[in-house]
């Protein structure tokens, strides 16, 4: 199973260096739980939708992984996606640690941990320098990912 559940890991993120979020989506549970610290927690049609925007608007975008680690139960990955972030055309290179628990070959949940301090001064500039490490930005910063989701869904 173990075999199986790597391989699953590995799908996943081939897709999403495709860019083909369906393929991403395709490798959830329906009742998929999904958490970083850009968008929050997001469930289910929410947390495919969040891919099918990112993958949408995905600028110069590239993305490495390793580290593809499983078994029956859980898996985890290191990945890096260098992307242009639309908002300020600034360049990010976002280093990202995910946790996944897995059930019936599917992911349930994926729950992906960076550093948004350093992911906001890298997209936001001098203001991220400055305020990216204090709450009142980081909860802007997700109030923002919540709010493209939105409008995204919107527009479908």
């Amino acid at each position: 199973m173990s075999d199986a559940n790597t391989a699953l890991i590995t799908r996943f993120y081939q897709a999403f260096q495709r860019l083909d979020a369906e393929a991403m989506v395709a490798c959830y549970s329906d009742d998929i739980i999904f958490s970083d610290p850009a968008f929050g927690t997001l469930r289910g049609k929410d947390a495919g939708d969040m891919w099918r925007m990112l993958t949408t608007r995905a600028k110069d975008f590239s993305l490495t992984f390793d580290s593809v680690r499983a078994d029956e139960r859980s898996a985890s990955a290191h990945w890096v996606a260098r992307y242009l972030f639309s908002q300020t055309g600034r360049t990010v290179v976002n280093d990202i640690q995910a946790r996944f628990v897995l059930r019936d070959g599917k992911i349930c949940e994926h729950h992906d941990s960076f550093d948004l301090w350093g992911w906001s001064r890298q997209a936001l500039g001098t203001s991220g320098l400055l305020l990216g490490w204090s709450p009142l930005v980081q909860g802007k910063v997700r109030a923002q990912a919540q709010k493209g989701l939105r409008a995204f869904q919107a527009g479908r």
